[in-house]
């Protein structure tokens, strides 16, 4: 495990404070637990973008083939 000096705002940490002990979580727990959703959302988010850049890339592959199929369907 790492150990982390974190500044929050004030108004994050007194809502993060509320959270916890309503719940009663540890605050280093609840913590943790924000960090892995936040990486999992942007994870996702990386992975949209990656994916539309490729499939920008494959679409003008994609054409092409098709258009050289449609020229030997013509020519039969």
């Amino acid at each position: 495990m790492k150990i982390l000096s974190l500044k929050l705002d004030d108004e994050i940490f007194d809502e993060a404070e509320e959270i916890t002990s309503a719940l009663k979580v540890a605050r280093n727990r609840y913590i943790n637990e924000a960090v892995s959703i936040y990486n999992r959302v942007n994870k996702k988010r990386l992975l949209k973008t990656q994916l539309a850049k490729e499939s920008a890339l494959t679409s003008l592959d994609s054409l092409d083939i098709l258009h050289e199929f449609e020229k030997l369907i013509d020519e039969n």
